[in-house]
């Protein structure tokens, strides 16, 4: 079993930056796919960025292409989202998820970890 805990989130006014960060409670191998979703007031969870087991690959829904980066740590147990650019329509709660063996990496049934989630709230 993997706990994950997000942090990082929190106020930012449109245009700032955020940078999240995910840590996994163990030390993972480079099949442990990690990913971030988010979800607005009223709105289902949706994709929004993914990064491979050994860090290499990456892939972003389109509507935060350019702006968010997604990186993971040395130890590969840690993964961050470097969020620039905010726009108001970000706000949400973004939650990391992480598993193995994922073919749809925008599905979130493909993942079987979960953290609780942190707020990100960008004001216009």
């Amino acid at each position: 079993q993997v706990q994950l805990a997000e942090s990082g989130g929190g106020l930012v006014q449109a245009g700032g930056s955020l940078r999240l960060s995910c840590e996994a409670s163990r030390r993972t191998g480079r099949d442990f796919a990690m990913a971030w979703f988010r979800q607005s007031p009223g709105k289902d969870r949706e994709f929004v960025a993914r990064i491979s087991g050994s860090g290499s690959d990456t892939y972003y829904t389109d509507s935060v292409k350019s702006r968010f980066t997604i990186t993971r740590g040395d130890a590969k147990n840690t993964m961050y989202l470097q969020m620039n650019s905010l726009k108001p329509e970000d706000t949400a709660v973004y939650y990391c998820a992480a598993g193995t063996g994922i073919w749809d990496y925008t599905l979130q049934s493909e993942y079987d970890y979960w953290g609780q989630g942190t707020q990100v709230t960008v004001s216009s």
